[in-house]
Order: C-alpha cells, then sequence, then structure tokens
C-alpha cells in the first residue's frame, strides 16, 4: 500500500498511477470534497509579505486553476537527469491540451493581443486543459468550474478509486511515523494508517513542516510572484473572459491576458465609477528569487530584482492596455500575490532524483520538489513528475 498526504495535482496523479499499477493506496485531503463551484470558498491563502494562494478542499488548487497547460523546467529537470518529455506528452493527451477556439477568447482578449502585436511583442495563445463543448464563458475558471468543462485532480481521484483507491477527506496528518529508521505510516490525531511506502504531496507551504519534523533538510520558498495592472474601458465584459488566454514571454516569465477582481475595488477607492463589466486587465508573472521560507511563519520577500522585473513588466501591461483603448489616468494595480509556491523540498536538497527522501519509503510528488521557479503555470510539470515518480515507486 501507499499512503498519499495530500490531493492536489501531484497527490492525485500519484494516487491514480500507483493504483492503476496495482498498489493499494489511500489518500488523506485535509479539506472537504466539494462541488467544483463551490471550491473559491476554500482558498486558504497566507499573508506573507506577498499573498501566498492556497485551496483547502479535495483536488487543492487544481480546483481553481486557469486551466494552462504549458511545459515548463524541462532544462532545469533535464540537467538533473530527468526526462520528462513523454510525461509530458501522456499528460497532454489525457488532459486534451488545446488551444481555445476564437469565441472562447472573448473581446478584451483578443483587444489585448491585437494592441500587443501593433506594439512589436510577440502574443501567444494559451493551451489549455479546458473542454471548449462544455465551457460557459462565465470566467470563473480561478473561483471553481461550475460545469467541469476544466480540469481538475478530481478526475484522477475517481480514477484512482475506481482501481481500488480510498479516499478520506476532512482529516489532518499530523506526522510521519518511522519504524527503524523508515517510513511506517502516518498519524492523523490518534489514528495511525501504517504502511511502508508515505507519499507527501500537501503542497510546498504544509511539505516543509512534514521534513522538519524529522530533521530532514528543506529549502527556500519560490511564488511566481505577480501583479495585476487594469483599467477602464466600458462594457469590454472581460471578467467573463477564459483566464489568462493569451500571454507575451517576458523575462523568463509571462504577461499575461487577465481580469482580477480586486480591480474593481481599487478603481471604486479611485473615484472611478466602474463595474466588472468595465475593466480590461493583464497580469505580470515573474520568475521569482527564492528569496522566502516556511517555518511557524511563513514569509515571502520581494527581491531587488523581483521587483525591477514586476516594475518592467508593469510598465510593459500598461503600454498594452492603453493600446488597446484603456484610460490611462484609471491604472490601478493590485497587492502583490504568489499563485505557485514551490521549491520547498526540492530535487538535490530534500529528495533524490526519485523524489524520495533520505528516509526510505518517504517520497515527495507536489511543487515542493521543483528545482527552480516556473515562472509558469506548473500542473502539467507537477502531473509528470508524480507520473515519473510512480513508476519509480512501482519497479
Amino acid at each position: 500500500m501507499a499512503i498519499v498526504i495530500g490531493s492536489g495535482a501531484g497527490g492525485a496523479a500519484t494516487a491514480r498511477y500507483l493504483a492503476e499499477a496495482g498498489h493499494d493506496v489511500l489518500m488523506i485531503e485535509r479539506g472537504p470534497d466539494v462541488p467544483g463551484k463551490d471550491a473559491g470558498n476554500y482558498y486558504a491563502n497566507v499573508d506573507a509579505g506577498v499573498r501566498l494562494m492556497r485551496t483547502f478542499c479535495l483536488g487543492g488548487t487544481t480546483m481553481v486553476s486557469g486551466g494552462n497547460a504549458l511545459r515548463c523546467l524541462e532544462g532545469e529537470l533535464g540537467s538533473l537527469g530527468i526526462d520528462l518529455a513523454d510525461h509530458y506528452a501522456a499528460v497532454e493527451e489525457e488532459l486534451e491540451v488545446q488551444m481555445l477556439p476564437d469565441d472562447l477568447l472573448g473581446d478584451g482578449t483578443r483587444r489585448l493581443m491585437d494592441a500587443a502585436c501593433r506594439i512589436g511583442l510577440s502574443v501567444h495563445r494559451m493551451p489549455k486543459f479546458i473542454n471548449p463543448d462544455l465551457c460557459c464563458k462565465d470566467g470563473l475558471c480561478v473561483f471553481g468550474c461550475p460545469s467541469d468543462a476544466r480540469w481538475s485532480a478530481i478526475r484522477f481521484i475517481r480514477k484512482a478509486e475506481e482501481f481500488g483507491a480510498r479516499v478520506i477527506t476532512e482529516r489532518v496528518a499530523d506526522e510521519v511515523i518511522l519504524r527503524n529508521g523508515e517510513a511506517a505510516g502516518v498519524r492523523c490525531g490518534n489514528e495511525i494508517f501504517w504502511d511502508d511506502r508515505v507519499v507527501l504531496a500537501a503542497g510546498a507551504l504544509e511539505t516543509p513542516g512534514f521534513l522538519k519534523a524529522l530533521s530532514l533538510p528543506t529549502a527556500p520558498l519560490f511564488a511566481d510572484t505577480f501583479v495585476s495592472i487594469g483599467g477602464f474601458l466600458p462594457d469590454i465584459y472581460m471578467n467573463r473572459d477564459v483566464p489568462m488566454g493569451a500571454y507575451i514571454p517576458f523575462d523568463g516569465g509571462f504577461i499575461l491576458t487577465h481580469y482580477s477582481r480586486p480591480l474593481h475595488a481599487l478603481m471604486n477607492e479611485k473615484g472611478i465609477s466602474a463595474q466588472p463589466e468595465d475593466i480590461i486587465g493583464m497580469m505580470v508573472k515573474i520568475k521569482d528569487e527564492d528569496y522566502g521560507s516556511v517555518n511557524n511563519t511563513i514569509v515571502k520577500i520581494v527581491s531587488v530584482q523581483d521587483a525591477e522585473r514586476l516594475i518592467r513588466g508593469s510598465a510593459f501591461a500598461a503600454s498594452i492596455l492603453v493600446e488597446a483603448g484603456a484610460d490611462p489616468a484609471t491604472l490601478v494595480t493590485a497587492p502583490l500575490r504568489g499563485s505557485h509556491p514551490c521549491g520547498t523540498a526540492r530535487i538535490g536538497v530534500s529528495v533524490d532524483t526519485n523524489l524520495e527522501t533520505a528516509i526510505p519509503g518517504l517520497y515527495v510528488t507536489d511543487a515542493s520538489v521543483l528545482p527552480a521557479s516556473p515562472g509558469a503555470p506548473p500542473i502539467l510539470a507537477i502531473i509528470a513528475l508524480a507520473r515519473y515518480a510512480a513508476g519509480k515507486m512501482s519497479l
């Protein structure tokens, strides 16, 4: 058997692939099993200087993702001897990664794409794991998809259950139990589940606590820090666009088309009478430095280099917004956030290239293991790594 702590992209993929290979699997998730449309109610964000985003429910943050399907860190992982090419291809096929049809892009996204092209920037449409036939174009991806058009880890969890996996929700895993220096089980309150293979997939803000309790090394925190910027453009209805429908590569990160809800309140505070449908926006997401830590207090600091990247990216985004028709006097920026906490149990520090720790039988398969800030949506990378690791565990 294998015990998997956490049910996001990494945990669900590990459970699914191990169960499919014939292993008995127990998954433990601290949050509840909720309908996709309600997932936005289960954000459990952390104010760490930069506001770090996470979700406590079955399926983890895949339940509130934008459905973005980019490969990332192939070079960095390759230099460590991890070739994910076949795993990426298999995952992309299963998730039915595709470009969305034009009618799902939305007027705001198209205007920003055209504006960026006019000022000489290279614009790309974002590949998505969204079924266009089910998408109702409500702009709610990051608050929970009401039509289940966007893939989430729930699909892998249900597949794991079909192969016999057991899933426990609303149970907090307190510690990993060792016997003779090897993984032996997991304690949840007064109950212990015994097994000689334990997989940590609780997320980059939770996994380090388990490792530190076992005197295992951890690493500083990346977060793909981002800033949202927007302006007034009457009746653009970008709030109903599929989020992040297009992107512009920028300094190792991206400038993306994106409506952000905080922009509405910020405009009203500025005295601008705007409704959500009157706002056009962009996001600047950087490949940030690992100036962050996860201890009793979680801290994420913006380095000088990070600040410079954010400022330069915001200047480009503002130029695009104005070119697209936004009133420059109305531009506002939201506080910094980090949507991809990662790297706190990275390969080469906390785990080896099989994603196993120095404690035999104890593995990590979440964003913690990423060796560098992806600067891009990491869901595909996490799933591909979990698929790779599950194969190693099955040998």
